[in-house]
């Protein structure tokens, strides 16, 4: 275990890390600490060849309350180009679990708010309980989700992003669900463990390298017209990976009819 100043980090022996922000009192909401610890643990464990899966947990009843009121109060008074630099950290964080080249499955056992939204939405999977609430809240602080929206658009599509980024309104695990935001929904904490349980192990019997190409194609295709440069594209991704000693071992495991060997067990 690893404990940081605002997580603390969790490895088991199949390559499976909890990160989870460690800070219930304030609700889990994050500064400039949390936001830094966050780029760190993420650039650590997406680069350790041992780790399979991320589960982005948090402690307390909270999973994210946004931008820590204090943390705030100090950007108010901030300059445009200090304001710039602020962003551009949470920017970073985003994009850290975002482009991980590991799965990231987001646990979300309570309320999401503001950034906090953003953190689920950059996560590959998102699973919540069915008692918690949402909601895009910066309007009523007189700001925008700006440094979020690339992510929350993705998952909830640009309508939806019309009504909550502009109403602010609370919504529920739901409406999360419906629109998106969630994959599933667990009526409890402990369905919700063992749902993720058993997608870690789903994972854990995919190859590696596959499913961070997988991830890098999402990127690549998404919102693409599909065109000659498009198709080029992809034919080029699949002639690279079938190359590779993951392919050829995955296809010969499936041949042999016996596991590939990044199943340890």
């Amino acid at each position: 275990d690893v404990m940081m100043k605002t997580l603390r980090i969790e490895r088991d022996d199949r390559g499976v890390a909890l990160l989870a922000l460690n800070r219930p009192e304030v609700h889990n909401a994050f500064d400039e600490t949390m936001i830094r610890e966050i780029i760190e643990a993420f650039r650590d464990l997406g680069a350790d060849n041992e780790v399979r899966v991320i589960i982005i947990a948090a402690e307390g009843k909270s999973f994210c309350a946004g931008a820590d009121l204090n943390w705030m109060k100090r950007a108010a008074q901030y300059d445009e180009e200090k304001n710039r630099e602020d962003g551009g950290e949470l920017a970073l964080m985003l994009n850290a679990i975002y482009a991980c080249p590991k799965p990231v499955i987001a646990c979300v056992q309570g309320n999401a708010y503001g950034g906090g939204v953003g953190v689920i939405a950059a996560a590959d999977i998102a699973i919540g309980v069915a008692d918690a609430h949402f909601s895009l809240s910066e309007v009523r602080l007189g700001i925008i989700p700006a440094v979020i929206s690339p992510y929350v658009i993705e998952a909830i599509g640009a309508r939806y992003a019309h009504r909550y980024f502009i109403t602010a309104e609370r919504f529920t695990a739901a409406e999360a669900y419906r629109i998106g935001l969630l994959h599933d929904i667990a009526p409890s904490i402990e369905v919700m463990d063992d749902m993720i349980a058993q997608l870690c192990t789903i994972l854990l019997a995919n190859g590696p390298k596959a499913i961070d190409a997988a991830k890098n194609l999402i990127q690549a295709v998404s919102q693409k017209s599909i065109d000659d440069e498009l198709m080029e594209d992809t034919v080029e991704r699949i002639a690279q990976i079938r190359s590779t000693p993951e392919a050829k071992e995955g296809i010969g495991a499936f041949l042999e009819k016996r596991k590939p060997n990044w199943i340890r067990n």
